[in-house]
């Protein structure tokens, strides 16, 4: 039983295979067909169109002729129509009609030639115009780069120089105070021999007077006198000299009263002009390098006026101008030198005078500022001359 179901289930199964088999032959047929069909349809429609637009074309041809015939047939008719109304003018006129025309064409292109051959001339001069602005300006740009160049050059150089001649002039200072100590010394010691001297010979004049006194008598009686009036003489010009340094003197003041006055004025006035030496100095080699270098060929040469004994001062001014129509003035604050502060007033702008305050340590502060001032001053000077 088992083998017979067996063999029954294995023809079922072939008998299904086959089926799809024959099921799938079928459709492949059948799409073949139906491709072979699509194509030849496809062909059908070309060959219809291309008949198609072969019968128009002839159709199309068939009508130019047809036209074109007519067309000149009325044209034949409508020239035989004019000739036989025209006459002898008319027809010169139908003869000259194409040079005319030729003629005018002719003239028409020149003018159009000459309004190009204008509007090209003009284009290029415009051209011209706008290229020799920009070479202008390109110019006026190198000039100014150059003008800043050079004014940064010689503010460098300037300060470089100023910074030298400070050093020198700090090394000079010292040297000055070390030979002032050393003079103090040598006073001191001047003084103290001549003292020593003073008491010996005073010794020796007391011993020979008590010696030779009846002798002498007369004689230093008319020492003693010529002595007197010599020192009254001396104290009288030392007065003088006191009173023109603006000193107040008494009567009562002897002479080593008037001589301590005058120490004490001349160390102050002393002090005061060592305070103002390196603000001096500075100004001095300023004015010094732009004679040398920056002054307009217009202007005169630039003075360094030195009035720090007499007046606590010192400016600059053009060497043709008076004393008050300075440019810079320098001075002590109070003529106070415990202070140490220095007043610099400016007139180099002419629209507005500025005053500023230094301290002694500020010297570089001040040098870069009377630089700037200075070269600002300049240019402007330049720039009125050009103008």
């Amino acid at each position: 039983m088992k083998k017979k179901n067996k063999k029954k289930t294995r023809k079922r199964s072939r008998k299904l295979k086959k089926r799809k088999k024959h099921k799938l032959r079928k459709k492949i047929k059948h799409i073949k067909i139906i491709k072979k069909t699509k194509k030849s349809r496809k062909i059908k429609k070309k060959s219809r169109k291309s008949r198609k637009r072969k019968k128009l074309k002839i159709r199309k041809k068939v009508k130019r002729i047809k036209i074109t015939k007519k067309t000149k047939s009325l044209r034949i008719n409508k020239q035989l129509a004019q000739l036989q109304k025209l006459n002898f003018q008319k027809v010169i006129n139908f003869i000259l009609q194409p040079f005319v025309k030729l003629y005018e064409d002719f003239k028409e292109k020149r003018k159009i030639k000459i309004l190009k051959q204008i509007n090209f001339e003009r284009k290029k001069k415009e051209r011209q115009i706008k290229e020799e602005e920009r070479l202008r300006k390109q110019m006026k740009e190198y000039e100014f780069q150059d003008e800043v160049r050079i004014a940064r050059m010689r503010s460098h150089d300037l300060k470089r120089f100023i910074r030298e001649e400070q050093a020198i002039l700090r090394r000079e200072q010292a040297d000055k105070r070390r030979r002032f100590l050393e003079e103090i010394k040598l006073d001191k010691k001047i003084k103290l021999l001549r003292e020593r001297e003073f008491k010996q010979i005073k010794h020796l004049e007391r011993v020979a007077l008590q010696e030779e006194r009846e002798d002498y008598r007369p004689v230093l009686e008319r020492l003693e006198k010529i002595k007197e009036k010599y020192r009254l003489i001396r104290e009288q010009k030392i007065r003088e000299r006191v009173k023109s340094l603006g000193l107040e003197v008494l009567d009562a003041d002897t002479k080593e009263d008037l001589l301590q006055k005058q120490k004490a004025y001349e160390e102050h006035r002393q002090k005061i002009e060592l305070v103002l030496e390196s603000f001096y100095r500075s100004a001095n080699s300023l004015v010094f390098q732009l004679n040398k270098r920056y002054i307009p060929k217009h202007k005169s040469i630039l003075r360094v006026i030195d009035r720090r004994y007499e007046e606590n001062l010192c400016f600059i001014r053009y060497d043709d101008n008076s004393d008050d129509d300075w440019l810079i003035l320098i001075y002590l604050e109070d003529s106070n030198p415990a202070k140490e502060t220095i007043i610099v007033e400016d007139k180099t702008n002419p629209e507005k005078h500025v005053t500023k305050s230094f301290q002694t340590r500020d010297i570089f502060a001040y040098s870069d500022y009377l630089v700037d001032q200075m070269t600002s001053h300049i240019d402007r000077e330049r720039q009125k001359k050009a103008s």
